[in-house]
């Protein structure tokens, strides 16, 4: 159960960066977001890996680092995290939460955005912080929050930059984009995942268990 209430409070804490810093920071939201996502893995990749993505979660699981049984809850405390923080800055935000949401995803560009996104998200989970040839390191949370700040800001404008589909719900809940378009970061998400987990695979030392 620890393990699961640190994923809710990390990713609760990350999508409510993601809600208020786009509503209010402008151009500076993926620093704002970069920087809670690694503050939140210092704090709880110890006791859970710090997860805080449902697509981080499958790689880690297919990895072989996740074991079958935490996977479901590790989902739905991030989703529930996502949803409730998703919430908390629609209210906190008052008025400036009731903008209409961006303009429907492209779907073919999103795909691919969210794809490559989360595959370099993913990539650098699965080196920094699952490999032993950079066990112990303290770099892990650094790493993983700037490769979301650079994907943010590279390929954010495309898809929105979720990476991660605990945040797609949480702006989709949180009516910074359509419920009708949420199919595209998850299934984007997911394959991403899925195929950074096969390419460490395919790469990663014979002994590396």
């Amino acid at each position: 159960m620890k393990k699961y209430i640190v994923e809710f409070i990390g990713t609760f804490f990350l999508i409510l960066t993601v809600v208020l810093a786009v509503k209010l920071a402008g151009a500076m939201a993926p620093l704002a977001i970069g920087s809670i996502l690694m503050v939140m893995i210092y704090a709880g990749g110890h006791v859970s890996g710090a997860h805080y993505n449902p697509a981080v979660t499958l790689a880690v699981f297919m990895r072989g680092k996740c074991d079958a049984s935490d996977v479901p809850g590790y989902i739905v405390a991030q989703l529930a995290g996502g949803a409730l923080a998703a919430l908390t800055g629609t209210f906190l935000l008052g008025a400036k939460a009731h903008a209409l949401p961006a303009a429907h995803l492209d779907v073919v560009p999103s795909l691919l955005a969210e794809f490559l996104g989360t595959f370099a998200l993913c990539w650098v989970v699965l080196h920094t912080a699952t490999s032993k040839g950079t066990e112990g390191n303290s770099f892990y949370g650094l790493a993983i929050g700037f490769t979301v700040l650079a994907c943010a800001y590279g390929l954010g404008g495309i898809s929105g930059g979720a990476f991660n589909p605990a945040v797609a719900l949480g702006v989709a809940v949180g009516n910074m984009s359509h419920f009708s378009d949420i199919w595209i970061p998850v299934v984007a998400c997911l394959a991403g995942g899925a195929a950074a987990a096969l390419a460490f695979g395919a790469v990663r030392d014979a002994d590396d268990n």
